[in-house]
């Protein structure tokens, strides 16, 4: 091979690394995330949600207490409605610090004494992630709301290791509990199941 082909063939190789770290797809989707301290959760959630609310900044500081800094977070909006059964659907982006930001669909049933319809912005905090792929599964948990026009609830929802605590802030209204589960697609669904 003479030296003018090598250098053609090592630049072509180089080029091509160079394209896949740049993308960052091949590493980041088993990267495990870093974590976020609680000041940038309550700073995102201040450009959400519009303006800042004790109400958000004390349900984020009770989630940090409970369950320590979130290596993920999503924020989106979702719609939902119950009368004994129900259904939530959602849309966002995941945000992480070093495994890249991600869309991200959420769909769910939900069974119990509970009724009522709502739409909500989502903010979920998502703990112990070991790579952003592994998102993409059921998360199980028990739902209570109780609120006529608006205002902020959390709960956790769990499978295996991961936590994640949804925090809404919605209108509309809606009474009672429920157990159910959120599935996590990366392409939109109207199957809740």
């Amino acid at each position: 091979m003479s030296g003018h082909s090598r250098r053609d063939a090592m630049k072509a190789l180089g080029g091509g690394l160079a394209g896949l770290v740049a993308s960052g797809t091949a590493f980041a989707y088993q990267e495990k995330p870093q974590k976020f301290a609680p000041e940038q959760l309550v700073d995102s959630g201040h450009r959400f949600f519009g303006t800042i609310s004790r109400g958000l900044a004390q349900v984020v500081e009770e989630a940090t207490r409970r369950w320590g800094q979130p290596n993920a977070y999503v924020l989106g909006q979702e719609a939902s409605g119950a009368f004994v059964a129900g259904a939530r659907f959602g849309e966002g982006t995941m945000y992480t610090r070093n495994a890249g930001d991600q869309r991200i669909f959420w769909q769910g049933p939900s069974l119990g004494f509970d009724a009522g319809a709502d739409g909500a912005r989502t903010m979920m905090l998502v703990y112990n992630l070991p790579a952003v792929g592994a998102i993409y599964r059921r998360f199980g948990g028990v739902d209570g709301s109780a609120y006529l026009v608006g205002g902020f609830g959390f709960t956790a929802l769990t499978a295996d290791d991961v936590v994640i605590v949804p925090i809404r802030s919605g209108v509309g209204a809606r009474l009672g509990v429920n157990l159910g589960y959120l599935k996590f697609t990366p392409k939109s669904t109207w199957n809740p199941f």
